[in-house]
């Protein structure tokens, strides 16, 4: 639905990743949060991380920034939801 949607926002608006399209940000933090203990701290820690990863775009977050149209909108937020998801677990493995 994000991939649609955002094709269909860069088509009206003719922005590569339009501002006005969020569904990719909601994907990405939900998966941030799936699964993990519910915990203010983690809640916020994840967003912190999230969104750290999502303003960086390390590798390979830009790769998938480069994908087409709505992929790539959607995509790089995804990865930095999975690893964001993926560090917290470490941590909590860790501790």
């Amino acid at each position: 639905m994000g991939v649609f949607t955002s094709n269909q926002v860069i088509k009206d608006t003719g922005k590569d990743d339009p501002s006005e399209v969020v569904i990719d940000e909601l994907a990405g933090q939900w998966l941030a949060l799936i699964g993990l203990p519910h915990s203010i701290g983690f809640a916020i820690a994840s967003f912190i991380i999230f969104r750290i990863l999502d303003i960086a775009k390390p590798f390979p977050i830009n790769q998938l920034e480069k994908l087409p149209q709505g992929w790539g909108v959607m995509l790089d937020d995804i990865a930095a939801g999975l690893i964001t998801f993926g560090l917290i677990n470490l941590y909590i493995y860790l501790l």
